[in-house]
């Protein structure tokens, strides 16, 4: 028998390791497959909020590894992206790390060096229905977003955070990974995969909450769904100064139909009142503006600039209202936190309605339709003939504040994101409850902003007329709890996430709960309730209230109005 010589051996062997190869590359995927990235941490915390910096710190304090994973580079959302003129409600029911928030603020305050355009005793000292510096408890509820940001990056650097930035959860069936009923990791665009035994989704949209399969609703209810009177469809109800007190023309020749509608009106009808819908109140941004002649940058033509999109504003100054520098609201160093006033603002009606459930690169777009939107009103403003000589004379003292948002051209980072998705939790805040009708149970937090809803719609009534819909503002008769059951996903959807943001709640409800202050409020406690649940080794649904109370009342949470749980 001949034997095989040494090449035609070795010409075999190499078919044979190619084939090993091959099967290999096909069951990972690359013959040189790296393993995939993973973090891992008790307690994984998704999202940049002042939620979420909070839950971390708090997380932190109770002696647990926790990351937070963050879509935004900046930390802080709405509280370092322009809002700064707090929605405070009763400010004595604020306590815990936000209280400690407002706090740092008034050190801040206190220095010489931070008040470069304005001398302190220059400055206003007004808030929403409190002083804004208080001396007396050492707080400062209205600031410059740059130094609440500066707040939450203090914070991240003396408890040493874990922060991952511009890291976005992968939305796909494959970005999450759940047994048992529990959340085991998330995947991120980028590939990395964090791990952790809670999660808390502090996003203002509810990301995370809607990828574990957790139920919810987006728009607003019907007024039957539980029993509320503001919930729903509200034409007619005028309860701000953000409608059209004159008759105005919605059409493009004014009284003529045929003529077509001008822009930023709806063809569709409101609907029924008390009916609900899938409408969202409106989003703008909180513009930082300036009128220190060497701090202010001069309000540019944007592109794609029509002033025709704002003949309707035009008209309603023809019927003589004035009223465009009522929500000028006053921050130190002559600036402002500008927010929407009128029948015809910064609210950007009806263009937000698919941003809840939108893609990464949709709700990019919404974001800059809604910058081009706002930056044209600001160019209409300072330089078009139709506006009044005084608000166009006045217009031109304004422009964004040099020394705010430096890297995105002066312009706020974040679009206020007012409402998207809320949960269906364990437990649902109604209309009752944040009026302070209810007793809630087992508080974790308290609010007292009033229900307070922006419009959802601009149409034309059956006379012929413009009007907007959808803007509420009633009191509550005292300031109420929160219930722990809120932040909770049903035990049956998944057993180890807190969702402190897009919470349980109605529409209206959520109208007063989605204050700055609450949010910190809540993710601290859902923090809290994380990793006592981890220490008692049992699901944030099966965790003693008791415990849960008396950490919170330890860390100077108020829960009720005489400051004790129930």
């Amino acid at each position: 028998m001949k034997r095989p010589d040494l090449f035609s051996f070795c010409q075999t062997f190499s078919v044979r390791y190619a084939l090993v190869v091959i099967v290999f590359w096909l069951f990972t995927g690359s013959a040189n497959a790296r393993p995939t990235p993973s973090r891992v941490a008790d307690v994984i915390v998704y999202g940049g909020t002042s939620a979420a910096v909070m839950a971390a710190v708090q997380v932190k304090k109770m002696g647990k590894s926790v990351i937070i994973v963050s879509p935004d580079i900046h930390l802080g959302g709405l509280s370092s992206g322009g809002l700064g003129f707090t929605d405070t409600g009763n400010k004595e029911v604020i306590g815990g790390l936000a209280r400690e928030f407002y706090q740092r603020l008034y050190q801040h305050y206190q220095q010489k060096e931070s008040w470069k355009w304005q001398k302190p005793e220059e400055y206003g000292n007004k808030g929403q229905g409190t002083p804004a510096l208080d001396g007396t408890n050492r707080t400062m509820w209205i600031f410059e977003p740059h130094a609440a940001e500066q707040v939450f990056e203090d914070l991240a650097r003396e408890y040493n955070l874990t922060i991952y930035r511009n890291e976005w959860l992968d939305r796909s069936e494959k970005g999450i990974l759940k047994r048992a009923g529990s959340i085991r990791s998330f995947r991120t665009l980028s590939g990395t995969v964090y791990e952790g035994k809670m999660f808390i989704d502090a996003t203002y949209e509810g990301d995370l909450m809607a990828a574990a399969g957790v139920k919810y609703h987006v728009g607003r209810e019907a007024n039957s769904v539980y029993g509320e009177t503001w919930n729903g469809v509200q034409t007619g109800v005028f309860q701000h100064g953000h409608y059209f007190k004159a008759n105005v023309s919605p059409y493009k020749i004014a009284g003529n139909p045929a003529s077509g509608l001008l822009p930023e009106i709806s063809s569709e009808k409101p609907g029924n009142n008390g009916t609900g819908d899938a409408k969202i109140q409106a989003y703008c941004f909180r513009m930082c503006l300036s009128n220190h002649p060497d701090n202010r940058v001069p309000f540019a033509k944007p592109d794609g600039y029509d002033s025709s999109r704002y003949e309707l504003l035009a008209r309603v100054f023809a019927t003589g209202w004035r009223e465009t520098f009522d929500k000028f609201d006053p921050i130190p160093n002559r600036k402002t936190d500008t927010n929407n006033h009128g029948p015809f603002s910064t609210d950007y009606i009806g263009k937000n309605y698919d941003y809840p459930e939108a893609t990464y690169e949709r709700r990019k777009q919404i974001s800059k339709d809604h910058e081009l939107y706002q930056k044209g009103l600001l160019y209409f403003l300072a330089n078009d003939s139709r506006v009044p000589t005084d608000v166009h004379q006045s217009m031109q003292q304004w422009g964004l504040a040099k020394d705010e948002f430096p890297d995105n051209s002066n312009w706020p980072h974040q679009l206020y994101i007012r409402e998207a998705r809320r949960m269906i939790g364990a437990f649902i805040m109604t209309e009752a409850d944040a009026l302070g009708k209810t007793t809630v149970p087992q508080p974790i937090g308290m609010g007292s902003y009033s229900l307070d809803a922006h419009n959802a719609q601009r149409y034309v009534k059956p006379d012929g007329f413009v009007q907007n819909e959808g803007d509420i503002g009633v009191h509550p008769d005292k300031p109420y709890s929160i219930a722990y059951g809120s932040i909770l996903p049903k035990e049956s959807e998944c057993k180890n996430l807190l969702v402190p943001v897009c919470l349980s709640s109605s529409h209206i409800a959520y109208g007063s709960i989605r204050m700055e202050p609450v949010f910190m409020i809540l993710g601290q406690s859902a923090a809290t309730a994380a990793v006592l649940s981890i220490n008692n080794k049992v699901s944030p649904q099966q965790l003693p209230y008791k415990t849960l109370s008396a950490a919170l009342l330890a860390d100077k949470q108020r829960l009720t109005l005489n400051a004790s749980a129930k």
